[in-house]
């Protein structure tokens, strides 16, 4: 197959198939597409600027290393994404402080108690604009702790099952189900002011 003359106007399955014989080009013109989409989804794991530049990179050259294993299942666009996600769990793995077995122990418990309640019915994204909130939710992500974020990003945003994010994180599915419970409980108070205010311009 010869180089793509024309990258900016090949499909993103055109530049892969060209990219896996070779073509730098057709590869640059995919990290272009998908640049920005990456870094924002790294740089919502991990909460620094330099780290989600320099995972974004790792993520990209994994990409490249691989990509006869992308076999066209999903979109180009999810599979990177994917790529970029267990790199950076790789990462948090890597940089997890002590290990407290109180906490998990604890966790565990209350993912039991969780499991015969009735479903949480907290969605804090419900009926919201994504891009109005695009903003406060980052910073109210931000503010969650790091095994929190790292579940509700993996669920909400990326609709992983329980027993893959389980699996991915590398605990139990107890643990998974605590920690979403609580991460979704405190995003939604962080902006339940704001929904309130939209409930009332509503009724106005």
């Amino acid at each position: 197959m010869a180089h793509i003359s024309d990258p900016s106007n090949a499909s993103d399955e055109q530049l892969v198939q060209s990219a896996r014989q070779g073509d730098r080009e057709a590869f640059e013109e995919l990290v272009y597409r998908h640049r920005n989409k990456i870094y924002s989804r790294v740089f919502s794991m991990v909460r620094n600027a330099d780290d989600a530049l320099d995972l974004s990179q790792e993520a990209w050259i994994k990409a490249w290393q691989r990509l006869d294993q992308f076999h066209g299942d999903s979109s180009f666009a999810t599979w990177i994404t994917r790529v970029a996600i267990n790199v950076c769990l790789d990462f948090l793995r890597r940089q997890k402080r002590v290990h407290f077995e109180s906490t998990e122990t604890l966790e565990e418990k209350l993912g039991g108690v969780e499991r015969l309640m009735p479903p949480a019915e907290v969605d804090p994204l419900a009926g919201l604009e994504r891009e109005e909130l695009r903003a406060r939710i980052d910073r109210a992500l931000d503010e969650l702790s790091e095994k929190h974020r790292t579940v509700l990003i993996l669920h909400a945003f990326e609709g992983l099952e329980y027993k893959e994010i389980a699996r991915r994180v590398g605990c139990s599915l107890g643990t998974v189900m605590s920690r979403l419970f609580y991460a979704r409980r405190n995003l939604a108070a962080k902006l339940a002011d704001l929904k309130e205010q939209r409930e009332q311009e509503h009724d106005g």
